[in-house]
């Protein structure tokens, strides 16, 4: 090839190419089958639980469990991911990884204004990431003091991470679990505070300095549910809303033992005088009725008064072997938490975020979709696959039932409805599981209003439906349909009426060139 022109027509030929490879990749970014398009996905391989969420200098930091060598659990870092406004996310290189010590497992971030620790200064204050380390040559050798707790300062906004040198900072007293550190400053006693999750119940100790922990109580043996082990805690006070009141709430995760099944979430509310928790419910309470919330906990240091709440979106009965290749796992959207008297007594209730109402795109408005007295149904095409449908259901008899449907050409659906006993309930016995025994079937919640007027709202992306009652009850779950649902079904049978339901399609928050 010594021809002049032909080098040229060569040069342009490979420019051409990579262009075009370019531009495939931007166009396929993000558009593999089952990908969510405004839930937080890794780019790659595997996650699970949320870890450091923390809010610094205008970003919301996101850490999770992830390994990056594969689509299974396998040796756990901490990935990393950014945002400015709770929707919109930037990956960024792994924060945390393995060391002599072990793997990087689940916990929490704080920023170290007053530099208790030491590791910055009181004009550039640490980001400190405190989590567990567990180390699997110990847990094969049988022993019971593989988890142990340590620590990491970032002084570049979690940009790079350097650990502790005497780590670590809480050796395991022989417990076989001892893990998932939250970490929070309380201010009456001018200390940090930490949950810990150990097994059927949860510890607290504090420290002045993130580095020397002492002992301070215990919390859960004789209380709640006790179906399997304790994770990921997390305790914060709220206001109650609409009162100067304000009482404490703590979150554990639990696996097994959820009420429809595998890993769910319980919280108590109470009271924390700096040393221990005294609850007031007696009553089991959970974060989500659906299957596939676990392990959520909140961001700290957020300056506008809202309790901000992320949880991982799977069950552990069958998070490794969801149909899903490139990745394995999403997290919820972001939501909000709030403290309010229901029907039902004092509740935790969740809200999305304000920010995602800024992805809407086109909408739909049907005025009296459904307006008799007798039984009926009525459709409506769906195009795209991510959308909010917010619709409104009146109902004049307490036997009255209602349900929504998502559904496609091979008679598959997700369904969404309330019965004659007034509760929430998500049907996916039709909806594409067969990979696991565990996954089909329909599930109940609870709704915390009585009201004959009941208000939802659902986020309905590639693979999963979030519904969120206006008194603030939520069911989260999962769906792998062999094609695109691309149909909206509603029906009902005598005594409902539908006055408005409005459908807006929502655009992705993925974009190539953004990463």
């Amino acid at each position: 090839m010594k021809n002049p022109r032909q080098l040229i027509a060569f040069f342009f030929l490979l420019v051409g190419c990579a262009f075009e490879k370019k531009m495939n990749q931007k166009k396929e970014y993000y558009s593999e089958k089952f990908r969510p398009q405004f839930h937080f996905t890794p780019e790659r391989n595997w996650m699970n639980d949320p870890n450091g969420m923390v809010f610094l200098d205008g970003e919301y930091h996101l850490f999770y469990q992830h390994y990056p060598d594969g689509n299974v659990w396998g040796p756990m870092h901490w990935g990393h991911a950014v945002s400015t406004d709770l929707v919109t996310w930037k990956h960024l290189p792994i924060a945390l990884y393995p060391d002599r010590l072990g793997m990087i497992f689940s916990g929490s971030a704080v920023i170290d204004v007053n530099n208790t620790s030491g590791f910055g200064s009181s004009e550039k204050p640490a980001m400190v990431a405190i989590f567990t380390q567990h180390l699997m040559e110990g847990e094969k050798a049988g022993k019971h003091d593989f988890q142990t707790q340590g620590v990491a300062f970032s002084l570049d906004r979690g940009r790079t991470w350097k650990m502790y040198d005497s780590n670590p900072v809480i050796k395991n007293p022989g417990k076989h679990d001892f893990r998932d550190p939250k970490v929070f400053w309380h201010e009456p006693t001018k200390q940090w505070k930490m949950i810990l999750a150990v097994k059927d119940h949860v510890e607290l100790y504090g420290s002045p300095d993130l580095k020397n922990w002492n002992s301070l109580s215990s919390f859960g043996v004789d209380i709640g549910a006790h179906g399997g082990v304790w994770e990921c805690p997390d305790l914060f006070e709220m206001n109650v809303k609409g009162s100067e009141q304000k009482k404490w709430v703590m979150l554990v995760s639990i696996n097994p033992g959820a009420p429809n099944g595998g890993s769910g979430t319980q919280y108590f509310i109470g009271q924390f005088d700096g040393q221990q928790f005294l609850p007031e419910n007696k009553d089991n309470l959970w974060i989500d009725y659906g299957k596939d919330n676990y392990a959520g906990v909140t961001w700290s240091n957020v300056n506008d008064g809202r309790r901000l709440f992320l949880g991982w979106m799977s069950n552990w009965q069958y998070a490794t072997v969801v149909p899903t290749t490139v990745w394995r796992s999403a997290m919820t959207v972001s939501r909000e938490l709030k403290l309010e008297e229901t029907g039902a007594g004092l509740r935790v209730t969740s809200y999305p975020v304000k920010e995602l109402k800024a992805l809407r795109n086109d909408s739909t408005t049907t005025s009296n979709f459904l307006k008799n007295e007798l039984s009926s149904s009525e459709e409506i095409n769906l195009e795209g696959q991510a959308h909010e449908i917010e619709l409104t259901i009146l109902k004049s008899k307490n036997e009255s039932t209602f349900e929504i449907q998502f559904t496609n050409g091979k008679q598959e659906f997700i369904g969404i409805g309330v019965d004659s006993l007034n509760r929430l309930y998500i049907d996916r016995t039709k909806s594409g599981g067969e990979f696991s025994k565990d996954f089909a079937g329909k599930h109940y919640g609870k709704l915390n209003s009585t009201s004959d007027i009941i208000k939802l709202r659902l986020l309905l992306d590639a693979s999963s439906i979030e519904v969120f009652a206006d008194d603030g009850a939520v069911m989260t779950e999962l769906f792998f349909p062999t094609e695109q649902f691309n149909k909206v079904l509603v029906k009902s049978n005598k005594g409902v009426s539908i006055p408005e339901l409005k459908i807006y399609t929502l655009n992705s928050i993925w974009k190539k060139e953004d990463n």
